[in-house]
């Protein structure tokens, strides 16, 4: 089926029992429709013309869907005529591709992808502003980045044969310099990502509380003599008590609102609507959490409510749970798809970073270090990316049929963990015992939502009841 794209126009109000006064808050799509989503996107080069095992196969699942989508994490321009620069502030490695990147990713079946996520400025401006040019030269609608943040946060739309998809994105994880915003006066808007502000609560036990509470008191320009008892302000961070320790996070309502009212445009004007989110949170250990942040199942259910028909979350890099929500899926995070990423070049904060010398050490062996030790964060977390769990995934096709998911079908993938490091990253079919050993790993973080995960010729399957 050919798949083609536009950003802009109107689709037709219809009247019914399942419609509002300017447009559906029903999925509105021809019985059959597909919808493909994978995690992140991260890739140096071109993948479908190189001598790849198992990626046929792959492509396949990803080019029979009326809609395939994948959060793009990385850039894509040519170093030689760039006229940026890698910034000051990125998102832990300066991601970055060559141009052909963009008619590989139409190759492979990809027609919607989202922009917003820490990478999304790792090269400026010009760095973000030269990937839109790229995809949209090759008909791939995205989402997520812009001139301000109305551009942003705005829905892009997809046409297909079987209804038109809008699709809105946004990160919880970003750069502070990152984040877009609207003109104010006489102030122009800023260009960046579509974000959602999160307030970072630690919850710690209550003799570490007062350990906090008394590190606060010795510092200049504090209250000392302030008492409250559930709670330590220290450096910008607010500290609690509980049983045990743990973040919780608390979303922007302004930022909420203002997706909130996204979501419902998008779905106004168009058949079915996918609200992606990228997101680290929260940080446990050295391995990220299999598990969402406290805020993000009521943000999740919230989006829905409001039109969105898919929700799609990325981030963490390894795979999350699922959730049906009125007959719609909430996939947490759908970890990593490509993660070809011996990229290069890389900036000199990067080398600095890992105390290493452009004239001694090579761009190959910063990354190496990197993924051995991960990358620290603003709140002080250190993450190592190099470890199986990482390379493991699944495909999830979803399959609409008289208005509502009918079936979701996940394909487990492995992404090469024990090959060459510059060999690694580039997915395909896990084999019987990875892949059951994928999918019950699956069921178990999906048995908290109440989804049931059954396993059929290695291949997760859940089934709605009409």
């Amino acid at each position: 089926m050919e798949k083609s794209s536009h950003e802009s126009g109107s689709h037709p109000v219809q009247q019914g029992s399942n419609y509002d006064t300017v447009g559906s808050i029903a999925t509105n799509v021809a019985d059959g429709f597909t919808m493909v989503a994978v995690g992140d996107l991260i890739a140096s080069r071109p993948l479908t013309k190189g001598n790849h095992p198992g990626f046929d196969d792959i492509v396949k699942i990803l080019g029979d869907a009326d809609a395939t989508f994948g959060n793009m994490e990385t850039l894509i321009f040519d170093i030689r005529s760039f006229k940026g620069s890698p910034q000051a502030e990125y998102g832990g490695a300066y991601h970055i591709s060559v141009p052909e990147l963009g008619p590989d990713l139409r190759s492979m079946g990809f027609n919607l992808v989202s922009r917003a996520n820490n990478h999304s400025l790792d090269w400026g401006v010009e760095g973000m502003r030269e990937t839109s040019r790229v995809l949209d030269e090759n008909g791939i609608v995205h989402a997520g980045v812009g001139e301000n943040l109305s551009q942003a946060g705005a829905s892009r739309f997809l046409e297909t044969a079987r209804g038109r998809v809008a699709l809105v994105s946004l990160a919880t994880t970003f750069t502070p310099m990152s984040r877009a915003c609207d003109p104010a006066g006489e102030a122009p808007g800023r260009p960046g990502v579509n974000a959602l502000r999160l307030t970072q609560n630690i919850a710690v036990p209550s003799d570490v509380l007062e350990c906090v509470r008394r590190v606060r008191d010795v510092l200049p320009g504090h209250n000392a003599g302030e008492r409250n008892q559930s709670q330590v302000v220290l450096l910008g961070q607010t500290f609690k008590a509980a049983d045990k320790p743990s973040f919780s996070y608390e979303a922007d309502t302004r930022d909420v609102a203002t997706i909130r009212r996204n979501v419902r445009r998008g779905k106004q004007f168009s058949d079915f609507c996918i609200i992606t989110n990228h997101g680290h949170e929260p940080h446990w250990s050295e391995l990220v959490s299999q598990e969402p942040s406290d805020y993000e199942q009521s943000f999740a259910r919230e989006m829905i409510d409001a039109g969105a028909d898919a929700y799609i979350g990325h981030g963490p890099h390894l795979v999350r749970g699922i959730e049906i929500y009125n007959g719609r899926p909430i996939f947490y995070s759908l970890g990593n798809f490509l993660y070809d990423d011996l990229r290069t070049p890389v900036g000199l904060d990067m080398f600095d970073a890992y105390g290493k010398d452009p004239l001694v050490d090579t761009d190959a062996e910063v990354t190496v270090d990197e993924e051995a030790k991960g990358y620290p964060t603003p709140d002080g977390f250190v993450g190592a990316y190099g470890v199986p769990i990482y390379y493991e995934s699944v495909i999830a096709v979803s399959r609409f049929e008289q208005n509502q998911l009918a079936e979701l079908r996940l394909y487990p993938i492995e992404l090469g963990f024990s090959k060459r490091f510059a060999n690694r990253g580039i997915p395909r079919l896990a084999t019987e015992s990875q892949a059951k050993a994928i999918l019950k790993r699956l069921q178990k973080l999906s048995n908290p939502f109440g989804t049931k995960i059954t396993i059929e010729n290695d291949i997760g399957v859940i089934r709605l009841s009409p």
